[in-house]
């Protein structure tokens, strides 16, 4: 039965990706063009739309202006890229706040799978991933809103079969609200974000980031990982066996948990039943 359980955990993973190592060389988001358009939102300042936390308090963007903000965009149904993006992420953002303090900088997530990322859906993503720092929210916004927010981000994304093509990229904002630099991959660290925060703490402007022939080979799609020593895209099933592996512990112990009640009720029952018999006697 638990061979079973994790058969059917990796292929609902992997739902719509064909087998094999690489399941398409050319992405349903083409990655020079997602990429001038995040790299052409730099300099502006997204508007001021209203979101609904985790417990579904509405929340304005212009609430976090007076500091510099981190925003990423994510979907809580991704069990490869998303999860482990924001682990990393939030291991960069400890490390900053021992450099620079809590207080200093916030931290937004924002579910663009909608109605799917709602402020439960998100709420659960956050614990999920052990996520629960005071200066880090987890955004719902109103399905009417997502294609003009995610576009005023510069955030690209394309549904797929295997879930959603997407740019995985970290917005740095200004005190007032403005993009000065996007940061590319899951690979990010304190170090890589600390002096663009220094500089922005400090009152002072950002050098520019890396040129965009620079970023392409950077670029990575959900549900793929992008080879360049082939130059193809190839599914991420890592952390997929290993959610699978979760889901099958759980279950059995699911199971092990609910056949000790039936247990337990079976001879609470058998007691009562013998002492019925006895006080009849």
């Amino acid at each position: 039965m638990i061979a079973a359980i994790v058969a059917a955990g990796l292929a609902n993973a992997s739902q719509g990706a064909v087998a094999g190592p690489a399941f398409d060389s050319r992405p349903a988001l083409e990655q020079a063009d997602a990429l001038r358009t995040s790299q052409a939102a730099l300099g502006s300042a997204p508007a001021d739309y209203a979101l609904l936390d985790r417990e579904s308090r509405p929340v304005r963007l212009s609430g976090y202006r007076g500091k510099p903000l981190l925003v990423s965009f994510i979907y809580t149904g991704c069990f490869t890229v998303c999860p482990t993006g924001t682990r990393m992420l939030d291991d960069a953002v400890a490390g900053l706040q021992d450099r620079f303090g809590t207080g200093q900088f916030n931290v937004v997530s924002i579910g663009f799978n909608q109605p799917a990322d709602s402020p439960q859906a998100l709420k659960a993503f956050a614990a999920q991933n052990r996520i629960n720092r005071p200066n880090w929210d987890f955004l719902s916004p109103h399905a009417s809103i997502v294609e003009p927010l995610t576009r005023d981000f510069g955030f690209r994304y394309v549904a797929t079969a295997a879930g959603f093509d997407h740019v995985l990229q970290l917005t740095i904002l200004d005190a007032e609200g403005r993009i000065v630099r996007q940061v590319y991959g899951d690979r990010l660290s304190a170090n890589q974000l600390g002096e663009p925060l220094k500089q922005l703490i400090a009152g002072a402007p950002l050098a520019g980031g890396a040129g965009l022939s620079d970023l392409v080979d950077r670029v990575r799609i959900l549900c793929s990982v992008y080879d360049p020593a082939t130059g193809t895209y190839r599914v991420d099933y890592g952390l997929a066996i290993m959610v699978a592996g979760g889901i099958t512990f759980a279950l059995a112990m699911g199971w092990f948990f609910l056949s000790e009640w039936r247990t337990q009720r079976r001879a609470r029952r058998a007691r009562a039943a013998h002492g019925t018999r006895r006080l009849a006697a």
